[in-house]
C-alpha cells in the first residue's frame, strides 16, 4: 500500500483503541453514552501547578474525525474486523459533548482537564490523540512559565526547533511556550502559522566566514541596522568579540543615529563574561545596548546566573524548553468516570489500584474554582458531581480528599466553573480565542495564584477538594469493590 500523500490523525491512536471500538460494536454499545476524564496525577519538576494547553489542536482533529476507504483497506488486512464494522466507520464522526479548561489556565493534579460524553467507540478512539495534544503542550507551557518566572521580566526567547522531538515538537511547542510566557521563537513555521513571533540573527558560521570578526560584524550591521545583534564569542569574547562589536555599532550605527542594538553570548562563563561585557559597553556610551545570553540554560541556571548578578537583559532557551529536558513527560491520563442508561441515569465508574496515587474520581464532575472576594486570589478548586450547585454566598467546609481529617472553611469567595461546552451533540460550540488573547489569559490567570503555590522549591500543596455527595460517592465505591 502507497503512503499517503497527507496522513489522517484519525489513524493516530494506539490499536487496542480499534479493537475495544469493534468489540463496543460487536457487543452492541456503539450508540451507549460514556464519560471519560483527561486528567493528571503530578506536576512536572516538583512545581506547585501546570499550565493547560493543546485544546485548539484537539478541536482541528475532532473537526476531522473520519476514516478514508485507505483507512478501513489498512483495517481490513488486520483480520479482526468484520465488514459490519468497517461500513460503521465509513460514517464515522464525532456527535458527543466535550467541555474542556480553557488553554492557559493554571491547573492541578486530578481535575478533570477534559471531559467528553459521547458513544464508547467515539469516546475510546479520540483517547490517543487527546492525550498527545494535552500533554505534550501542556509540558511546554508549564516549563515556559517556569523559565520567565525565573527571568524576573527579561525576555526570554523559545530557541529550540533543532533539538525538537519531531516537526510537532517545535512548531507546536513553540505555541505552547508562547502560551506559558516567553516572548517569541526562532522557529519561523510556528510564527507562520500560529503567529508567535519569530526572530533571529546570526550564528558562529557567520563569523568565520569573513576574513575578520570585524568585517562580519560590520557586514551585518549595514545590511541589518536595526536589527544588529552581534553573536561575540565566535574566538574570544572580550579581547576581541565585545570591543569588535563596540567598533562596528560607533562606526555603523550611531553616524545613523541608531542606538537599539545588542550583543549575544552563547559560551563560556556567562556571568563573568556578561558583567565585564557590560562595563566594556556602559564605557562606550552604549548603554542601550542589550545583551543576550544562550547555551543549555534552564529555569534554574537562569536563577543562579541572576543571584550571581549576571547582567543579561533576554535568554535564549532551546533543547531545555522544548523538551523539557529536566521532565520530559507530562503524565496525563483519560480515564472512564461513568456511563449513561437509556433512561438518562449516570452510573458512575472508578479503577482502584494499590497505588492510592492511580485511584480515580468517580462521576460526572463539575470543577470550580474559588476566588477571595477581598484578594481574588485562588483559595481552592472543589469537584461537584455534575448537578450540585455551589452556593458561594455562604462558607463552605472542603477537606482534602487524601487527607479526610483536614477541613477548611473558606467564606467571602466567589466560585466559577473552570470548564466550558467545547462541543455539544457533535457541533463546535465553543469560540476559540487567538493565541495573543490566550497568553494574557495565562499571565492574568498565573498572578490569582499565591507565589507561595509559584515557588520553585517545595511550593505550597494548592487543594483541590471534593464535595462531600462526590466523597461519599467515591468511598462508597471503593467499599464495594475492595
Amino acid at each position: 500500500m502507497e503512503r499517503k500523500e497527507k496522513l489522517n490523525l484519525s489513524m493516530l491512536f494506539d490499536f487496542y483503541e480499534m479493537t475495544m471500538a469493534n468489540g463496543y460494536f460487536r457487543q452492541g454499545m456503539q450508540e451507549r453514552i460514556t464519560y471519560f476524564d483527561v486528567f493528571f496525577r503530578r506536576v512536572p519538576d516538583g512545581g506547585g501547578y501546570a499550565i493547560a494547553a493543546g485544546l485548539e489542536q484537539l478541536i482541528e482533529y475532532i473537526k476531522d474525525l473520519h476514516f478514508d476507504e485507505e483507512d478501513i483497506a489498512y483495517l481490513r488486512t488486520k483480520g479482526l474486523f468484520e465488514e459490519d464494522f468497517l461500513d460503521y466507520l465509513r460514517s464515522f464522526r464525532f456527535t458527543g459533548d466535550i467541555w474542556a479548561v480553557p488553554e492557559g489556565t493554571p491547573v492541578f493534579p486530578n481535575e478533570p482537564l477534559i471531559t467528553v460524553r459521547a458513544p464508547a467507540p467515539q469516546a475510546q478512539l479520540i483517547e490517543t490523540y487527546a492525550l498527545l495534544c494535552i500533554n505534550h503542550q501542556s509540558l511546554i507551557a508549564t516549563k515556559a512559565s517556569r523559565l520567565v518566572r525565573a527571568a524576573q521580566g527579561r525576555t526570554v526567547l523559545e530557541f529550540g526547533s533543532r533539538r525538537a522531538q519531531g516537526v510537532d515538537g517545535a512548531v507546536v511547542g513553540a505555541r505552547a511556550a508562547y502560551i506559558g510566557g516567553v516572548h517569541g521563537t526562532a522557529c519561523a513555521l510556528s510564527d507562520q502559522v500560529f503567529g508567535v513571533p519569530a526572530a533571529g540573527t546570526m550564528a558562529h558560521s557567520w563569523v568565520q566566514m569573513f576574513p575578520s570578526q570585524y568585517e562580519a560584524f560590520k557586514a551585518y550591521c549595514e545590511i541589518y541596522p536595526n536589527n544588529a545583534i552581534l553573536l561575540v564569542d565566535t574566538y574570544n569574547t572580550l579581547k576581541s568579540g565585545v570591543p569588535d562589536a563596540i567598533r562596528v555599532f560607533n562606526e555603523v550605527l550611531r553616524p545613523r543615529g541608531i542606538t537599539k542594538c545588542g550583543i549575544r553570548l552563547d559560551s563560556g562563563d556567562i556571568a563573568y563574561l556578561s558583567k565585564e561585557a557590560r562595563k566594556m559597553l556602559d564605557a562606550a556610551g552604549w548603554e542601550s545596548c542589550t545583551i543576550s545570553a544562550s547555551n543549555a540554560l534552564d529555569e534554574n541556571l537562569i536563577r543562579d546566573l541572576l543571584l550571581q548578578g549576571a547582567k543579561v537583559d533576554c535568554f535564549g532557551v532551546g533543547e531545555r524548553l522544548i523538551t523539557a529536558r529536566s521532565e520530559p513527560v507530562f503524565g496525563g491520563v483519560y480515564k472512564l468516570v461513568a456511563v449513561e442508561e437509556s433512561d438518562g441515569t449516570i452510573i458512575p465508574k472508578i479503577k482502584i489500584s494499590e497505588n492510592v496515587s492511580k485511584i480515580t474520581t468517580p462521576h460526572y464532575k463539575k470543577l470550580y474554582r474559588f476566588y477571595g472576594n477581598d484578594t481574588g486570589k485562588a483559595i481552592a478548586d472543589y469537584l461537584t458531581i455534575h448537578d450540585e450547585v455551589v452556593d458561594d454566598s455562604k462558607p463552605l467546609v472542603i477537606f482534602d480528599p487524601d487527607a479526610t481529617w483536614k477541613k477548611k472553611e473558606v467564606y467571602n469567595f466567589t466560585a466559577k466553573e473552570l470548564q466550558v461546552p467545547v462541543f455539544q451533540g457533535g457541533k463546535l460550540v465553543y469560540d476559540a480565542p487567538s493565541l495573543e488573547e490566550i497568553r494574557a489569559y495565562c499571565a492574568q490567570q498565573l498572578d490569582t495564584l499565591w507565589e507561595e503555590v509559584k515557588r520553585f522549591d517545595n511550593p505550597h500543596n494548592y487543594y483541590v477538594d471534593l464535595s462531600q455527595k462526590l466523597w461519599d460517592v467515591k468511598y462508597t465505591l471503593l467499599e464495594e469493590n475492595h
